[in-house]
């Protein structure tokens, strides 16, 4: 487990790009390593849980779950997510990790993505995902937002909104390598079905077989 209290060291000369939030009209941000696309950067997602009511009445939890699908620069790809237990790694391919899994949403930390960017030049793009795994598909309910935090102690949110009714996925944000800097694209795409209809969407190529967690 990581210690996210302790404030990330930072390398001298660097500019903190501050706090973005990233919507319809500003969808996209690019990043240097001066403006913090090195290190270790944290995808953070969090939700609030207001319990809906399901079956006869009984009030339903939302289990909102954070993951990724990866493609490295010579091809290699795959997906970090709870079921299967694909947690991925820091140090090797998919220079990803997925740091344990919140089921409740009580959890005030969410659930926490890795990114290692000190491999930034491996990684050609990341699919930063949230699927719902259980309880009722209703994403206004959740209010989600994922925050990614730099090194630098920058900040860029992608609030988990135009919510579509009936949807399990979003595709929230989609993180390329161009020309060795870090671009973060919003996407905000929900979608029917499973993560082999995510792949599809996306043109990832991956083959698919039922998981659980």
């Amino acid at each position: 487990m990581i210690d996210y209290t302790r404030p990330p060291k930072q390398k001298p000369g660097g500019v903190s790009l501050g706090k973005v939030t990233l919507t319809k009209a500003a969808p996209s941000v690019s990043l240097s390593k001066a403006q913090g696309a090195r290190g270790q950067m944290r995808v953070n997602l969090n939700w609030t849980q207001r319990p809906g009511r399901g079956f006869l009445g009984k009030r339903e939890a939302v289990d909102l779950d954070l993951g990724c699908l990866w493609e490295t620069t010579d091809g290699d790809k795959g997906v970090v997510q709870a079921l299967g237990n694909s947690f991925g790694d820091l140090d090797w391919p998919p220079y990803a990790l997925l740091d344990g899994d919140d089921r409740s949403g009580a959890n005030s930390g969410g659930e926490n993505l890795i990114v290692n960017l000190d491999h930034l030049d491996e990684i050609r793009r990341v699919l930063v995902f949230a699927y719902i795994y259980d309880g009722a598909p209703n994403w206004a309910a959740a209010d989600g937002v994922v925050t990614l935090h730099l090194v630098d102690g920058g900040e860029i949110t992608v609030k988990l909104d135009d919510h579509a009714q009936d949807t399990r996925f979003c595709a929230i944000a989609m993180l390329t390598n161009q020309r060795g800097q870090l671009h973060v694209q919003r996407e905000i795409r929900y979608l029917h079905g499973d993560q082999e209809d995510l792949d599809r969407a996306y043109g990832w190529g991956l083959r698919w077989k039922a998981a659980r967690k």
